[in-house]
């Protein structure tokens, strides 16, 4: 399990960088669902696609809260996104977690997603909150303890490719999307990959 440590003191995107190869773990009644995260996006309290941008509100304030904390928002009436809160306190920002390789509970994951291709379960933001089962319950909480929470890499030795946000009006240039190099379980709506 990753500390409190790995957290601080990074960008938003040096967090959204570090994080891909790191495994995603949610402990529920039903049992432990897993994944190893494959794509991020950054967001930032400066950039206009933010949730952050301009003004604190109760659906936001977590993301100016200290990082390594959960932000989980409710999108398109529907799908529940989960983050990863980045930066100092006081700063809003966030990483968005897109995609998982999924490592644990497969199986109910299937059952969640209603799905049998294992590409399927996790490969969009949406996606993987209804196999992990992430909700609003999970707003606010610490990412290196209890029962939501990140481990160390558990990928090692791949090339990260970075471009821009998807599913976004606004700020569509900033390449703050990364995802790891030739992983199938990248989400589909990807631009032409550049490498760093």
């Amino acid at each position: 399990m990753l500390t409190k440590s790995f957290f601080e003191g990074k960008t938003v995107e040096e967090l959204a960088n570090a994080l891909l190869g790191c495994e995603l773990v949610h402990k529920t009644p039903e049992g432990i669902t897993a994944g190893i995260i494959v794509e991020t996006e950054s967001y930032h309290e400066t950039d206009e696609a933010s949730h952050s941008y301009k003004y604190r509100s109760k659906r936001n304030e977590i993301m100016f809260g200290p990082p390594g904390h959960a932000y989980v928002y409710f999108t398109y009436g529907m799908h529940w996104c989960f983050n990863v809160v980045a930066e100092n306190e006081g700063i809003g920002a966030g990483v968005l977690i897109r995609a998982l390789e999924p490592t644990q509970g497969i199986e109910l994951m299937k059952k969640r997603r209603h799905k049998q291709n294992l590409v399927e379960l996790c490969n969009g933001p949406a996606k993987l909150t209804q196999a992990l089962s992430i909700t609003r319950k999970d707003y606010g909480k610490t990412l290196y303890g209890g029962d939501l929470y990140i481990t160390s890499p558990k990928l090692k030795d791949f090339k990260i490719a970075f471009g821009p946000r998807v599913g976004i009006s606004k700020a569509q240039d900033k390449p703050w999307r990364f995802w790891i190099r030739d992983n199938p379980f990248v989400s589909g709506s990807r631009p032409k990959k550049k490498l760093d």
